[in-house]
């Protein structure tokens, strides 16, 4: 596969309001089997969006940073696994078997995952948060492969080019 199959959508969320509506939408497009890798630099909101994301799958409680148990598991609409790489190696996450999870029933939301690039399913959605105020982020929302380019248009066509 190559970068041909990707499809990018830039958002500019002005307010976490603003981040909990691009992750409703995501949320409201997912399927079985769905992976979402979330990177962003510390702070960027990626709990934020993590949090947004789960309530709109049909989460209930509060879902946190699996910091320290690496991944945890939510009763949705689908199953959702929350991991969070950040403290593990690449050698490390490779023995855990992610393979059963990207590939299984459930929505796979992975914190970090440029740690695990090696690891993730060649079809993916990736997410970049960046700081760009107080209360602004700059969101890049990348689609590699189907049905994840078809959910990038989906959010154009919503939303138009923003950035």
């Amino acid at each position: 596969m190559d970068n041909n199959d990707e499809t990018v959508f830039t958002y500019r969320s002005y307010s976490l309001q603003d981040t909990e509506l691009l992750a409703a939408a995501i949320a409201a497009a997912a399927t079985a089997g769905m992976v979402i890798g979330l990177d962003g630099d510390l702070g960027a909101g990626k709990t934020a969006f993590s949090q947004g994301f789960a309530r709109h799958l049909g989460v209930q409680g509060i879902v946190n940073s699996p910091t320290f148990t690496i991944i945890k598991e939510y009763d949705g609409r689908l199953p959702l696994y929350h991991m969070d790489v950040y403290r593990i190696s690449l050698q490390e996450a490779d023995e855990l078997g992610l393979d059963e999870y990207f590939y299984g029933q459930g929505v796979c939301l992975v914190e970090w995952s440029s740690i695990i690039t090696d690891l993730m399913p060649p079809r993916h959605l990736h997410i970049y948060m960046e700081t760009a105020g107080p209360e602004e982020r700059f969101i890049t929302v990348t689609g590699t492969g189907e049905p994840y380019g078809e959910l990038c248009r989906a959010l154009i066509q919503k939303w138009g080019k923003q950035g």
